[in-house]
């Protein structure tokens, strides 16, 4: 994985379409090595949580190409790697697994990241995991506490508990929340150990049951739409 950091950190002070035609060969030497670790992720994510069983690579990674049309930066890659192993793959619409590459300093997340979980709901997805908050808070609580090592993200919660929602209750905190990521963000000795794989399953494994009650409210969501 060393060489994968090496690559992004010179293409992010080399963002250009110039620099990356001369380099193409190190950006498909990066690419080929983070796939293969992104594939052999997927088959183990798959055997420990059968939502995500039989996902393909292309499910669940990302194109380095940037969208530029609406964006003020108009750089033209991304400088990190990604893969997202959710049911269904990463267009599913359901919260999972992302692992994040990014070397320290950069201006997308400005370094790595484990996170399980998703953001931008919609209103009746995030009403159906507010009200299984209400119906089982100590599971989820519970669930949030198992993930030894991972940060509830609260940077996306209201000032106030949503309306319809009793208000000073010891999980107000959870009823606010706008996005549901359990994260944290190991340092780059994380991702050039040997056993990198073990490492990131032995991670990602201790999320499965916080996905589970999330990936339930937002199916029931779903269901309701029909």
């Amino acid at each position: 994985m060393q060489q994968v950091f090496s690559f992004l950190s010179a293409l992010r002070e080399n963002n250009n379409r110039e620099w990356f035609a001369e380099h193409k060969q190190e950006y498909l030497t990066a690419q080929a090595t983070f796939n293969s670790f992104a594939e052999a992720l997927i088959a183990r994510m798959g055997e420990i949580d059968s939502s995500v069983a039989g996902l393909t690579l292309r499910d669940c990674t990302y194109r380095i190409y940037r969208d530029t049309r609406f964006s003020p930066d108009k750089t033209p890659y991304k400088s990190h790697f990604g893969v997202f192993i959710a049911p269904h793959g990463k267009k599913g619409g359901y919260a999972g697994y992302y692992l994040h590459v990014e070397p320290k300093g950069g201006n997308y997340l400005g370094g790595n990241m484990l996170c399980a979980g998703t953001y931008c709901f919609d209103r009746d997805v995030l009403q159906s995991i507010r009200e299984e908050v209400l119906d089982y808070p100590e599971a989820i609580r519970a669930a949030i506490a198992g993930a030894e090592g991972f940060d509830l993200d609260h940077r996306q919660s209201l000032t106030r508990t949503p309306k319809g929602f009793p208000a000073g209750t010891e999980y107000d905190d959870l009823l606010r929340l706008k996005q549901w990521n359990l994260c944290r963000f190991p340092d780059d000795d994380f991702f050039t150990a040997p056993d990198l794989l073990d490492r990131v399953v032995a991670e990602f494994s201790k999320t499965t049951d916080f996905l589970a009650i999330i990936n339930r409210a937002m199916r029931f969501a779903y269901e309701e739409r029909r």
